[in-house]
């Protein structure tokens, strides 16, 4: 499948198959694939909790409006975000790069975020964002489907899964084999609506 097809046929499926197993290759494959997303100055801010454990997805679903997805699904992501990783030595990011690049980009990193919370949270859930659409078509491209998930209980869900206090959730990417399509698409503005010339 082209990048066109895997657009065009890639749809937020509710219903997938709960006896299929994904393999590990194929489950390591989709994080080798999501883990090329670009983030702004590479401070690879995501972090993805991949949830395994069916009791933990159980109580994961029941703070989801008990959503099927969350416990059928082959593979829950919870998309998240460390709000402070680009002070967390961010030499890290940039480390095979020259000396003149680092002395260049290091300062401007320091500069773009220190003190801007909202900032910080604006970036997270961009990168987040990236990498859900990065799953979702090569979830497609290997014949799966997914189903992007805000509908949950986002400190609830923190709770469960123990995030750190300096990380935010994003979203949920559910990834599996679908038993029923999604609903036809119901209706897209036109692009006349939608697409702005040089200014509104």
């Amino acid at each position: 499948m082209n990048v066109f097809s895997a657009i065009e046929k890639r749809r937020a499926v509710k219903h997938f198959d709960p006896n299929h197993k994904m393999t590990d290759e194929e489950i390591n494959k989709l994080i080798e694939m999501v883990l090329l997303s670009p983030t702004a100055f590479n401070i690879q801010n995501w972090r993805f909790v991949i949830v395994t454990d069916m009791e933990l997805r159980k109580k994961i679903r029941a703070v989801s409006w008990n959503q099927a997805q969350v416990t059928e699904a082959s593979v829950l992501f919870i998309l998240c975000a460390d709000l402070k990783a680009w002070e967390k030595e961010p030499i890290r990011y940039w480390r095979n790069a020259s000396k003149e690049v680092q002395d260049f980009i290091l300062p401007a990193i320091d500069a773009y975020y220190r003190g801007k919370e909202q900032v910080q949270r604006d970036e997270a859930m961009r990168s987040c964002g990236i990498a859900a659409q990065t799953l979702m078509l090569c979830a497609k491209e290997m014949g799966y489907d997914s189903c992007p998930m805000d509908g949950f209980d986002f400190d609830a869900v923190a709770k469960l899964i123990n995030l750190p206090e300096d990380h935010v959730i994003s979203m949920f990417v559910a990834i599996g084999k679908a038993v029923k399509e999604a609903w036809p698409r119901s209706g897209a503005l036109p692009s006349s609506e939608l697409v702005i010339e040089n200014h509104f």
